[in-house]
């Protein structure tokens, strides 16, 4: 047995299920909750553009996005990024903590310099990062729904699967635009929005790529024997990010009948790419390394190369990039940098997603 196969078994997870599907309804009943299918329609109105963004290399558009579902509608906007250059431009969708642009975690003029579209919103604009009962927004009409169509009480969507629908929805805007295409998009976010986007990427199959920066727990990091946060931690101060039945595994991470190497897993065959702070403890780099090493077989199982890596644990600047999955560790803290920005570009354009 090899050292990383070694550090694995220890670890005790639970088997997973071959079967994705499996693997999604597990982690939504148990974990982020669940959104049945809602028809929606999805509109796009422009109320700005400045022609001069990125010295008129990229002009950013903000646009409001209505969303018309059986029992209502919502708008939120957001901000379209896209270079001048002719061709087709890979497009991140961002979820983000502020609607800025740029904005500390997104510098938007190297990403479009670089040849990359982005299509970015405030996730408070979506729903608030607060216990609010859903007495109104986007949360009470998912949730309406979720209950009208028979999902219990402590299976209802909590935030985070709130905001990786309305992920979607930013896709379903993005792919009616010139230049866009379903096989050269990704959806990225950072810290809590790094989870998001997993759950969106994991529910999305359009996603080509997802990508988690520095997602921790209830995120890429293996929960058994992680360093830091935990779930009684995380439910402690945000139980509104989750369904209410993943308050039982507080405190009592060894009854989970999954593990977080599922969501990753369920990702395959597409690219994902998943990203740590050396110093960033309470995330815990080396369950977020981990994470990848465990998932790695379901890529394996479907033809496709999963996570190469030496047989060692990971050293600041390693990236490691030559499989599906790929995995870099910085120098620093909790936080997304340009650094890795740079990483998750280098590794799409080695996937010929630019052309």
């Amino acid at each position: 047995m090899s050292f990383l196969q070694e550090k694995i078994h220890q670890l005790g997870l639970p088997v997973r299920p071959d079967d994705r599907q499996v693997l999604i309804r597990t982690l939504l009943e148990q974990e982020y909750g669940i959104i049945p299918p809602i028809p929606c329609k999805v509109e796009g109105r422009t109320v700005a553009e400045d022609k001069r963004f990125c010295a008129g290399k990229a002009p950013l558009q903000t646009i409001e996005l209505t969303l018309t579902l059986p029992g209502g509608s919502f708008t939120f906007p957001v901000k379209y990024a896209r270079p001048t250059a002719a061709g087709v431009h890979p497009l991140f969708v961002l979820l983000n903590f502020t609607a800025n642009v740029p904005d500390q975690y997104y510098p938007a003029e190297e990403i479009c310099d670089r040849g990359y579209a982005v299509l970015s919103a405030g996730y408070n604009d979506i729903s608030k990062d607060a216990a609010d009962d859903y007495t109104d927004g986007l949360g009470k009409l998912l949730r309406e729904a979720a209950a009208q169509a028979g999902v219990p009480a402590q299976q209802l969507p909590g935030k985070i699967a709130i905001w990786a629908w309305a992920a979607s929805r930013m896709l379903d805007w993005a792919l009616t635009q010139p230049g866009v295409e379903a096989e050269r998009t990704a959806v990225i976010g950072h810290s809590r929005l790094g989870k998001t986007a997993l759950l969106a990427g994991m529910l999305d199959e359009r996603f080509a790529c997802v990508i988690s920066n520095a997602s921790g727990c209830s995120g890429a990091a293996i929960t058994r024997g992680k360093p830091g946060e935990h779930i009684s931690n995380i439910t402690d101060v945000f139980p509104f990010w989750f369904c209410e039945n993943y308050r039982q595994y507080a405190d009592n991470e060894a009854a989970m009948p999954f593990e977080q190497d599922w969501l990753l897993a369920a990702i395959a065959p597409r690219l994902l790419c998943v990203s740590s702070g050396l110093d960033d403890q309470w995330a815990g780099p080396s369950h977020e390394f981990l994470g990848c090493v465990a998932a790695s077989s379901a890529w394996e199982a479907l033809g496709k190369p999963g996570f190469i890596t030496p047989d060692r644990m990971p050293a600041p600047g390693d990236a490691l990039q030559e499989g599906s999955i790929s995995y870099h560790l910085r120098p620093g803290d909790h936080y997304l940098s340009r650094e890795d920005w740079g990483r998750f570009m280098d590794f799409l354009d080695g996937k010929g997603w630019r052309k």
